[in-house]
């Protein structure tokens, strides 16, 4: 019969009788990852990174069961590695050269799960040592300034002919074109694509324009840089072929920038920022409650920010449930209509009132009385808050790492980017000291004798 599922063993009957919640706390239960195969094992990636948003593409493959090699600078390593919040925290130790200097936490979560490699690519000896590498891998992912590796004679038009099936990967700030060597950080990418000039209040209304505190195109950039990644691997499948794929960061933002391209392009208009409020829909966002739920907290950004509530009340039957609840019946009377309430004019008087009726509550009571209304609404947690949610703890979203190196690190698992029920991505380990796997693979993987290593490591080649 057409449709008709049939189990294939006594546990998929089993399976296919469970209530659906069942079904996926069991396929997708935290802890068991180790008991299921790797969707990439067998795949070798070299790393020939810095900073945030080339190492998480590399190291998304890792989490996925690639073997990723990380080759660093002799002694110092990714610049990264010396960055930390307020220079405050760093774990211990960096290289055995360094003993008391730390990896900073700026380093944590991009270079998960990777092998850690230390050589000097201007030696013509340890180049020779990378082209064997690429031999024996699948492919590499850079981020020096366009050319760089070309001028080496590292780049893909000379992989290509090492290793037909080599794909390479460029990641970097402008790509090709007129800005070609100009260099990038986040804060650039956020600038320079238009991200930030739509992110914060208008000017309007206090306003200005605002960086997004975390490294957001950073991290976006790595995975989408993944995801051309395994399209590529999908390909050579196909045709045994390697890749190139260029990746400009600062493009990056402008795949997420919804309708400012189009509105512009047919129209002529300039998106506009709107803050915490949204341009599309209303009631869509973020008041300010009079009152904190940690009054007493020592931390004064706790206590301050434990007052921000998120709601949503487009619909219209919700909005009248809003307006009704904050005894401002006379908003709903006015704007009946979404199409009413959408405009600037009508939000600036809608928040107001919101905000006016929250200003002697605190953000949990407030929570409270609209979720009990059937109203979406939801504190804006900080980090604690979400370390100390059910939802997140049941789904293994952050949990502790017992690092094999570092002891036990509180981090976002793989879960965090998604359940997958037969392969599903894992956190081994979160990182290494510099060259800490180098005898693993001068000696173990490519043969070179411990004398030869020895003499390398001496001269600072590794």
């Amino acid at each position: 019969m057409a449709g008709e599922i049939r189990p294939k063993s006594q546990e998929e009957l089993e399976e296919m009788k469970m209530p659906y919640e069942e079904y996926c706390r069991k396929a997708f239960a935290p802890g068991n990852e180790w008991s299921k195969p790797e969707p990439l094992k067998g795949i070798r990636w070299l790393s020939c990174t810095m900073y945030i948003f080339t190492p998480h593409s590399a190291a998304n493959l890792a989490e996925l069961g690639a073997e990723v090699i990380k080759i660093e600078i002799p002694r110092m390593g990714d610049a990264m590695r010396h960055t930390s919040p307020f220079n405050e925290a760093y774990l211990y130790p960096l290289h055995d050269t360094r003993p008391m200097t730390g990896t900073g936490f700026g380093f944590l979560g991009a270079n998960v799960n990777e092998l850690y490699l230390s050589m000097d690519y201007h030696i013509p000896e340890m180049r020779e040592v990378f082209y064997r590498l690429v031999t024996m891998s699948d492919g590499l992912t850079e981020l020096y300034r366009p050319g760089t590796f070309d001028r080496w004679k590292m780049s893909y038009r000379t992989l290509q002919n090492i290793n037909p099936r080599f794909i390479y990967v460029w990641g970097g700030g402008f790509g090709y074109g007129p800005k070609v060597f100009g260099g990038s950080y986040d804060i650039l990418g956020q600038a320079h694509a238009g991200f930030a000039s739509i992110t914060g209040m208008h000017e309007h209304m206090g306003g200005h324009a605002t960086k997004s505190t975390n490294w957001v195109i950073d991290w976006a950039s790595g995975t989408l840089i993944t995801y051309g990644v395994l399209a590529a691997i999908h390909w050579r499948r196909k045709t045994g072929l390697g890749t190139m794929i260029e990746f400009s960061q600062v493009q990056t933002p402008t795949r997420f920038s919804g309708y400012s391209v189009p509105i512009y392009g047919r129209f002529g208009i300039v998106r506009q920022r709107w803050g915490n409020w949204d341009t599309q829909l209303c009631v869509h966002g973020i008041i300010l409650c009079g009152k904190s739920d940690y009054p007493d907290a020592k931390n004064p950004q706790e206590r301050l920010e434990a007052r921000y509530a998120m709601v949503s009340a487009f619909q219209d039957t919700d909005f009248k449930e809003l307006c009704s609840i904050i005894r401002r019946k006379d908003l709903y009377e006015k704007y009946r209509t979404h199409k009413d309430r959408v405009e600037a004019l009508a939000q600036v008087e809608i928040y107001t009132a919101l905000e006016k009726w929250a200003a002697d509550k605190t953000r949990s009571a407030v929570v409270k009385q609209l979720t009990d209304a059937g109203i979406l609404a939801s504190p804006l947690m900080n980090h604690r808050e979400c370390y100390e949610a059910g939802h997140y703890k049941a789904r293994g979203t952050l949990r502790w790492l017992e690092d094999p190196l570092f002891g036990d690190v509180l981090m976002q698992s793989g879960h965090s980017v998604g359940m997958m029920s037969k392969t599903p991505r894992r956190t081994n380990w979160i990182w290494r000291p510099v060259g800490g796997d180098n005898v693993k693979i001068y000696r173990d993987m490519l043969g070179i004798p411990i004398s030869k290593v020895e003499e390398w490591y001496a001269k600072a080649w590794i």
